[in-house]
């Protein structure tokens, strides 16, 4: 498996419409991608524009999808608008082991 670790900084003035492009993003990306297994977006608390996206993918080709597909060719539209340019980081590493409680899905 493969996780993208997504760190970025959202524009003043554009948090609304950003939480609404990734919440888009997300959903589709987990509903539409038999490939996709998870897609968390959190929100810093000690910074709210600041995100974190968490995703898991089965694998190299899924990521590849993943980025073919057109929700997310709209959402590189959308990180074009509402995002800091150059606060973007992503990190793609393989899953080691995963810890997982029934309390996560709360």
């Amino acid at each position: 498996m493969i996780t993208l670790t997504v760190s970025l900084q959202v524009r003043l003035g554009h948090l609304v419409a950003f939480v609404e492009a990734i919440r888009t993003n997300a959903e589709r990306s987990f509903t539409d991608e038999p490939g996709c297994l998870s897609f968390d977006v959190s929100q810093d608390r000690a910074d709210d524009h600041h995100f974190v996206l968490s995703e898991t993918y089965t694998g190299p080709e899924a990521v590849e999808q993943h980025r073919s597909t057109q929700h997310f060719k709209r959402w590189r539209e959308q990180v074009a608008e509402h995002v800091v340019p150059g606060s973007q980081v992503n990190t793609l590493a393989n899953r080691i082991f995963h810890h997982h409680s029934p309390e996560a899905d709360r």
